[in-house]
């Protein structure tokens, strides 16, 4: 295992919101490569699945290219019942799931996988339940609007103006925002990363 002054974090993700999730508990990743890979979804695949499925595949992706580094995959799904729902791709997306989710429950799915640098793999899904109020038309127009929907998984963002939808959470709150705090810290450490003390940008942003 590398000193710790050595060690090097890459973020296989282009989310910004993972970027401040981590510097929330004091991780600064040395460079931010987000994976190009394919994130359809296999016939009947239940959505924890397609959560793990792809935060091992960015992984693996940016493992390709940054030997000897730890490379931390994410990704997150949201989903009722079985059914995974859309990113909010446009105003209308955002309209169908939030009429989907309007009084009722649905769950987060956030796959989360480290790569070590001797190759050793960890992923696990985290799952956070989520408690929708129902919402009026007008509510559900007024967030289409204000376009914060937008390319968020489950077309909303729960650190905007959806947090006044949320009834109810059970679980991380984090994991709902992009990664699971806890547990991503816990993972590291457990592969032998430690944090370091940083005031620099990661490389790529």
């Amino acid at each position: 295992m590398k000193n710790k002054s050595e060690q090097r974090l890459v973020l296989a993700s282009a989310s910004p919101r993972r970027l401040d999730l981590l510097s929330q508990i004091g991780i600064t990743p040395d460079a931010v490569i987000p994976a190009d890979i394919d994130e359809s979804e296999f016939a009947r695949e239940h959505p924890r699945d397609v959560c793990v499925r792809l935060a091992l595949g960015k992984a693996r992706k940016v493992a390709e290219s940054e030997k000897g580094a730890f490379i931390l995959g994410a990704d997150t799904v949201v989903a009722c019942g079985r059914r995974t729902l859309p990113k909010g791709e446009t105003r209308e997306d955002v309209i169908s799931c939030l009429e989907r989710l309007s009084g009722r429950r649905h769950r987060i799915y956030g796959g989360i996988c480290i790569i070590a640098p001797d190759g050793r793999e960890v992923s696990r899904c985290v799952q956070t339940m989520v408690h929708f109020k129902p919402l009026s038309a007008d509510e559900i127009n007024f967030y289409a609007d204000s376009g914060e929907g937008e390319g968020k998984a489950g077309a909303y963002g729960i650190q905007g103006l959806a947090s006044a939808f949320v009834k109810k959470i059970e679980g991380s709150y984090s994991n709902i925002v992009g990664l699971s705090c806890y547990d991503t810290l816990a993972m590291l450490t457990g592969l032998g990363y430690t944090r370091k003390a940083s005031h620099g940008t990661p490389e790529n942003i």
